[in-house]
């Protein structure tokens, strides 16, 4: 994707938008610092991120999760000979 300094796209403003309307996608950055994208307005909207959850319901947790193999775990780790 190209960046476009802000001064270029003030000034060409008219052949950004038609490139763009022809699909191309722009950043515009100000002092070299990315401040936004312009794309068409038919592009396909990003996925959403995907979210914790998405196993609710499927997987149970025991009670005693917390403290599952800690005899096990302190053995292991000398707290009890």
């Amino acid at each position: 994707m190209q960046t476009i300094n802000i001064h270029e796209a003030k000034t060409h403003l008219s052949r950004i938008v038609e490139r763009v309307a022809r699909g191309e996608s722009f950043v515009i950055a100000k002092a070299g610092k990315p401040m936004v994208k312009v794309v068409p307005l038919d592009a396909p909207e990003p996925s959403p991120p995907k979210r914790l959850g998405f196993l609710a319901g499927q997987v149970q947790v025991p009670d005693d999760f917390d403290t599952m193999g800690s005899a096990e775990i302190e053995r292991l780790f000398g707290i009890i000979p």
